[in-house]
């Protein structure tokens, strides 16, 4: 590809690793691009945040394709990952230490599943506080992080497919189909309480947006060594 091919505008399937942030990926992505071709300047955008500890597609769009962002930001989305079910953090996921714990022996598979059928369809969720979401100028985590408290309003999200796909012990593999906006910690966190205990993400992939599959994306690692080919 030359420097115009990206200028004019590519979308770039990228599997996120784990431990960045997606602005990281696009830093270092807009970086190498710059480097091969001796760019000054090129826009370069993701179709959707993906958390740190959270690991696979991430749609990124350069040049005039960032135009199109929107488009694929709106689109379905897949993911699967694992909850954990008796405990649970602020985070709701292992950014932070567990701070509760909570009794799981009542807890059967038949009710891990049947459980499931309460969140299919239109469903309302409040975002973790713990998250980018901005409010009056800075993000939810800051306030977090400063152990402030902050009001923080419930979203109207859609679930179309939430499949356990294997218990084992307190570990519950899942796969989630859900519309923008939906946040699988929160699902997770919410999974725990519909349960009468309490539960917190441990592992989530995102394995598509829309027709995009994680199957056909490239690691970072990957993209770089083809632009220096």
């Amino acid at each position: 590809m030359t420097a115009e091919d990206y200028l004019t505008g590519q979308v770039l399937l990228i599997d996120k690793p784990l431990n960045w942030t997606s602005f990281q990926a696009i830093n270092k992505l807009r970086w190498e691009i710059r480097q091969a071709f001796n760019i000054k300047k090129i826009k370069v955008g993701h179709a959707g945040t993906l958390d740190p500890l959270a690991t696979g597609l991430l749609v990124i769009c350069t040049g005039k394709k960032t135009k199109e962002i929107n488009i694929y930001q709106g689109q379905i989305k897949e993911y699967t990952g694992t909850i954990v079910l008796g405990s649970t953090t602020p985070s709701f996921d292992l950014e932070t230490e567990i701070n509760l714990r909570f009794p799981t022996e009542h807890i059967s598979k038949d009710l891990i599943h049947k459980t499931t059928k309460q969140f299919i369809g239109d469903i309302e969720q409040f975002p973790p506080v713990f998250s980018a979401i901005k409010k009056d100028g800075k993000r939810l985590y800051e306030f977090a992080r400063a152990g402030e408290d902050v009001e923080i309003k419930p979203r109207n999200v859609n679930i179309s497919e939430f499949e356990i796909t294997n218990i084992d012990g307190l570990n519950v593999n899942f796969r989630v189909v859900c519309s923008k906006g939906t946040y699988i910690r929160s699902l997770a966190n919410d999974f725990g309480k519909a349960l009468n205990s309490g539960a917190h993400l441990s592992a989530l992939r995102r394995s598509k947006i829309g027709s995009f599959n994680v199957n056909d994306a490239i690691s970072i690692e990957g993209f770089i060594a083809g632009l220096k080919d």
